[in-house]
């Protein structure tokens, strides 16, 4: 089994692609004949690739188990070729170099308007052998038909079978063990709908700004950087009726409804249901940041993108009738914090008429600490007050309980399932269109509205209207 990556000089590589690539190679879960062809436009040798290669990966791979004699056995399988992905004869080489027979993973870590020239000219080259595949990275497409066009374009060389759409929120053991949490304990899957559910809050915080993307961030914005693949997935995930079977078809089938389903955000609407907003100048610590117009590359001083969403969606089927989900997303945020929290519906009547009728609340965290808290109402242990009540979380908190040194990389298992030609934690076809279709009504709501971005200083949660959003249905955001 041969994997191409293109795009293995870039920052993805160095920080993701080879790290996970490593770890799995140190615990013996890649075959012997396993190989790795390197391939990027850097005028490099062999050598002088994995010499540059080496201290990337020594950083963000898990120093218990970084050792030279890993490091010789992975670069081993490893060869590096020098290439233009937009010259087509360049591929002809490519073809030369490839193994005569096995399987062939093709890897696209780079912009996605690359994917259709590189698609083209491995068909035209003759390197597509019956048993190739391709893995892309998000973004596919900036819209519905952008997006189309990718997919059209990848259905002319790859069948959906051979195609392995990545969103790396989907390798990580926490989203995983949601579906574990939802489907595997009674107790929790029957309480899982509308007569015991208020409403469910699915958080993304990042501390970090554009990063110096900003020409490419400032054509995008948090919505279809974040929205329309993390926290859709997210969502359906939290939201989907149980599949047949534990099979790609199965899985998909079933959050492709529940896209369906989402209610439509329109100009009769938009306005009541979404928050945007964009981050000044502020502190995070005690470290100062600029604001979006200052940071560095910057070209619009009064740019309109916005680098926070907040949304309150609707379900509408039967399960989820009437249960709002709050979603929100942004940059320069205080902490970087992903959660999904399910608020119970209070009891209809409490017998402790002089405590407070607490809902319980369930929190599945992705990160920091990956885990899942179940707020619970307990007596107070106090001889003056008899029956108090008190608020408790049962923690389970994932590392602590696994007997593991560390909680696996996202991409580890994605490469892993590429490898074992498992699809069940990648996207399809349809769910990554349909995600597209909403999210254009969406932003074609807020731009006919002429809905512009509220400022929030970075350091702070937000701007006051995401507060007000879910504060006007008398709920509060989970902090």
């Amino acid at each position: 089994m041969e994997l191409v990556i293109f795009g293995a000089a870039g920052d993805l590589s160095g920080r993701k692609l080879f790290p996970a690539l490593l770890h799995l190679d140190a615990c013996d879960l890649l075959d012997g004949d396993f190989s790795v062809l390197a391939l990027s436009r850097e005028q490099l040798t062999a050598e002088e690739f994995l010499q540059g290669l080496k201290p990337k990966a020594q950083r963000y791979l898990d120093s218990s188990r970084w050792s030279e004699e890993l490091w010789h056995r992975f670069a081993s399988r490893c060869r590096y070729l020098q290439m233009d992905f937009e010259q087509p004869p360049e591929f002809e080489k490519l073809a030369t170099t490839l193994k005569d027979s096995g399987t062939r993973i093709f890897y696209f870590a780079t912009p996605p308007s690359l994917f259709k020239s590189i698609c083209t000219s491995l068909g035209s080259s003759a390197c597509l052998n019956t048993d190739s595949r391709v893995v892309l990275e998000k973004p596919i497409g900036n819209d519905l038909a952008s997006c189309q066009a990718v997919n059209e374009t990848l259905d002319e060389y790859f069948t959906e079978r051979q195609t392995y759409r990545i969103d790396h929120y989907l390798g990580k053991e926490t989203v995983q063990n949601l579906l574990v949490l939802r489907f595997a304990n009674r107790f929790i899957n029957t309480q899982w709908d509308q007569s015991c559910i208020d409403h469910v809050q699915i958080t993304v915080a990042e501390t970090v700004g554009i990063e110096g993307r900003w020409s490419y961030y400032d054509q995008v914005g948090q919505l279809r950087d974040m929205v329309q693949n993390h926290l859709m997935q997210l969502l359906c995930l939290v939201a989907m009726e149980p599949p047949n079977s534990m099979t790609a078809e199965g899985i998909r089938d079933e959050k492709v409804k529940i896209v369906r389903a989402l209610r439509s955000i329109d100009t009769s609407n938009v306005a009541e249901n979404v928050v945007r907003g964009q981050y000044s100048a502020g502190f995070i610590g005690e470290r100062n940041f600029p604001g979006y117009s200052d940071e560095p590359g910057s070209a619009n001083d009064s740019s309109d993108t916005e680098t926070f969403v907040a949304i309150k969606a609707h379900i509408d089927n039967w399960r989820w009738a009437g249960v709002p989900f709050y979603l929100r997303t942004g940059k320069r945020m205080p902490e970087k914090v992903t959660e999904i929290v399910i608020c119970y519906k209070s009891l209809p009547h409490n017998i402790f008429s002089f405590g407070e009728n607490i809902p319980n609340r369930l929190v599945i965290r992705l990160q920091p600490n990956e885990g899942i808290e179940m707020q619970m109402v307990s007596k107070l242990h106090s001889l003056k007050d008899k029956m108090g009540l008190v608020a408790q979380n049962l923690n389970l908190d994932f590392l602590g309980s696994s007997g593991m040194d560390r909680i696996p990389d996202a991409y580890e298992r994605l490469f892993l399932d590429a490898i074992n030609a498992d699809q069940s934690l990648f996207v399809g076809r349809e769910e990554v269109e349909e995600s597209w279709r909403w999210c254009d009504a969406l932003i074609l709501a807020w731009e006919q509205q002429g809905m512009k971005v509220k400022s929030y200083p970075a350091g702070s949660k937000g701007p006051t209207r995401a507060d007000l959003l879910i504060e006007k249905d008398g709920r509060s955001w989970h902090e």
